[in-house]
């Protein structure tokens, strides 16, 4: 623990500002790798959740049109039965005793002529919906299939870039890892929260043309002196950027043509 502090104390600020432009740098590299993946990765995700969503869908239509199937076998039932009724009803007519009988006989028969009609009414509704369901079914297959094509071919896509790019991304990920355990806690927590307000990822920028190369708003000359004296870390007063002059950014003065 003594010896990590030591370490922390000995390096200078200078070092310091060094480690954090070549962090920025690296986690720059990394960033270009996942532009360079683009937007496939969430297009992977995407298609993954909306197969999921269909064959869900196809699950249920399985399950409503085995429900209406067994309705329609139901009712055809019920109509044979009451079909059975009904000559039973006739046969029993032949063999009335009065009036009464025979004309209880006959509204039973009406009932059940009656219920047969109604059944045949509520068959055809159900066909109608069997129909309509086992359309939107053969749909559904079909743009299943079509998104697992897709999704395949995206799959190919990414798998092809990452395997170009994973070993480089590795090693820069683990160079950034190497770079962080140089910089105290502190300003490693710093860099990430900059970086992650900043819109293009840069917590660390060198001065351009007397300006701030995040913003790009000017600044002032003698805190430009401060910059290049690196005795300190300074930030950008507008945009919160760690702020280093070109020389340690290794580029060369931009001409005031």
């Amino acid at each position: 623990m003594a010896t990590e502090l030591k370490t922390e104390k000995e390096i200078t600020v200078e070092e310091k500002l060094k480690a954090l432009y070549e962090l920025q740098k690296a986690v720059s590299q990394i960033d270009e790798i996942k532009i360079l993946r683009g937007e496939l990765p969430l297009e992977v995700q995407d298609l993954e959740d909306e197969i999921i969503g269909l064959t869900t869908r196809l699950e249920n239509f399985e399950t409503e049109i085995a429900e209406i199937i067994a309705t329609i076998a139901s009712k055809k039932i019920e109509i044979e039965e009451s079909r059975m009724k009904i000559t039973k009803y006739k046969e029993q007519q032949d063999n009335v005793r009065n009036n009464r009988e025979y004309d209880n006989l006959s509204k039973e028969i009406e009932f059940q002529t009656l219920e047969i009609e109604l059944c045949e009414k509520r068959i055809r509704e159900y066909s109608a919906g069997l129909e309509a369901k086992q359309a939107e079914q053969k749909i559904s297959v079909e743009q299943l299939s079509e998104r697992k094509l897709d999704l395949e071919q995206k799959k190919g896509e990414l798998n092809e870039i990452v395997s170009e790019t994973k070993q480089e991304e590795e090693k820069l990920r683990e160079h950034a890892k190497e770079i962080e355990a140089l910089i105290e806690p502190r300003l490693v927590t710093a860099f990430k929260r900059i970086r992650k307000n900043a819109r293009n990822g840069l917590a660390v920028v060198y001065v351009q043309r007397d300006a701030c190369g995040g913003c790009f708003n000017k600044i002032p000359a003698q805190r430009q002196l401060d910059i290049r004296l690196r005795k300190k870390i300074i930030v950008c007063e507008y945009c919160g950027r760690i702020l280093v002059d070109q020389e340690l950014a290794g580029v060369a003065p931009v001409s005031e043509d």
